[in-house]
């Protein structure tokens, strides 16, 4: 994990210390938590097309930013309750992604692994 992750943790382990929260950031409220803020990421979405998806207001872009920094948050959390480096995690997953997706497979296809 880089230094600026270990200290952004640090700083969630303090925040929640600070405000006696730990007793309730137990994995599966914290996988709970990241459910809930992940759709509230989704309902900015929800009724918008995929051109509006992709030209945001700047207004809007705030908003999706505050939400998405929140399915961050909660997701490190959850990965420091649990001993998961998360960086490792994805770069592993990238690599095993890589193996189930051949470029000469999957080029220009959504379709699943299994699929393919």
């Amino acid at each position: 994990m880089t230094s600026e992750l270990q200290a952004l943790t640090q700083s969630l382990r303090d925040f929640a210390k600070e405000r006696d929260w730990e007793q309730f950031h137990s994995p599966k409220n914290l996988a709970a938590a990241l459910t809930v803020e992940t759709a509230e990421l989704l309902e900015h979405f929800q009724w918008a097309t995929e051109e509006q998806s992709r030209h945001l207001s700047d207004e809007k872009k705030g908003q999706v930013a505050q939400e998405a920094a929140d399915v961050f948050l909660y997701l490190l959390q959850l990965c420091d309750k649990l001993g998961i480096d998360l960086l490792d995690a994805a770069r592993m997953k990238l690599i095993a992604n890589g193996e189930k997706y051949p470029v000469e497979r999957a080029r220009g296809t959504s379709k699943k692994y299994t699929e393919i």
